[in-house]
């Protein structure tokens, strides 16, 4: 889960790139298609790969449609209208939503740990947001983002209903397929509307490819297998670390201005999820138990 909060991060400053070059929701679809392509070959690879039943299809269905149709679309256009640092921050906020949901939906036990470090990890996102006490402007892309954080949110909860019954693999697969198909549609809006375009430059696509198979891909199958290991609640805690990560990838690949009020909030964050994984950490775990990708 750290390693995909890590990669998170610096897709956050990739995506951001990228939108220079593409379109949004044909960013979302090309990079979609490649991870599919890519999880077919695992799938292939591995032979482990079963038919879902009836109900796993209707999971699996809302996973796809929620982490890969609706995440990507309002994640990629509210890019197009804020900075990677709000959209990042924004997304941090997810944690909140889900461990929430979790409670109420799927009955996950809240431990004092998880509450105090979801609390200690919103007030580092609050102090990089305030940013030594100036407030951003609200924007058209920041409230495109605060869907894509509801959505994720949902999607988290969806997976680990998913993952009680399947393989992690399988429900990565499958549902990356379904939202794959669903995008295609909007695609053909986007083109309808005279908004479709795409970048000529090689090096572009092949880092459009490299993030895919790496940012998308791989992170996908380690995140969706640490869900059904640790719960949908402990795994959340994870997504405030990202917003840490594109403030520090940005000053080193960008040149971004860096404050101490960020690095204050980042320490707060990663305090925040190592108090929430505290009695998670302190007990042992069962031989045989696969954790993490």
């Amino acid at each position: 889960m750290l390693v995909v909060s890590i990669l998170w991060g610096c897709n956050y400053v990739v995506s951001a790139y990228l939108l220079r070059e593409f379109s949004p929701i044909l960013l979302a679809l090309s990079r979609l298609v490649v991870t599919s392509l890519f999880l077919l070959s695992v799938g292939w690879m591995s032979r482990a790969v079963r038919k879902p039943t009836r109900r796993e299809w209707m999971w699996l269905a809302s996973v796809g449609l929620t982490s890969s149709l609706m995440y990507q679309i309002f994640y990629f256009v509210g890019l197009t209208h804020t900075s990677a640092g709000n959209a990042a921050l924004i997304i941090a906020l997810s944690p909140i939503a889900t461990t929430s949901l979790a409670w109420v939906f799927l009955k996950e036990k809240v431990t004092g740990f998880k509450i105090a470090g979801a609390l200690t990890a919103l007030v580092g996102v609050a102090v990089i947001v305030l940013n030594g006490g100036k407030v951003t402007g609200v924007s058209r892309g920041d409230f495109f983002i605060l869907l894509a954080m509801l959505t994720l949110a949902v999607s988290v909860l969806l997976i680990r209903k998913a993952t009680e019954t399947m393989k992690s693999i399988d429900v990565t697969i499958y549902s990356t397929l379904v939202g794959t198909a669903l995008l295609f549609p909007a695609a053909g809006v986007e083109w309808a509307q005279g908004q479709l375009h795409a970048s000529g430059n090689p090096l572009t696509w092949t880092l459009l490819i490299v993030v895919a198979l790496i940012a998308q891909g791989l992170a996908g199958l380690w995140w969706n297998q640490g869900i059904s290991v640790t719960g949908a609640s402990t795994s959340a805690m994870f997504m405030n670390i990202p917003p840490f990560v594109a403030i520090l990838v940005a000053y080193v690949a960008l040149g971004d201005p860096i404050m101490l009020t960020q690095i204050a909030g980042g320490a707060l964050i990663v305090i925040g999820v190592a108090l929430s994984n505290k009695k998670l950490a302190d007990k042992a775990i069962p031989t045989g138990t696969v954790a993490g990708g």
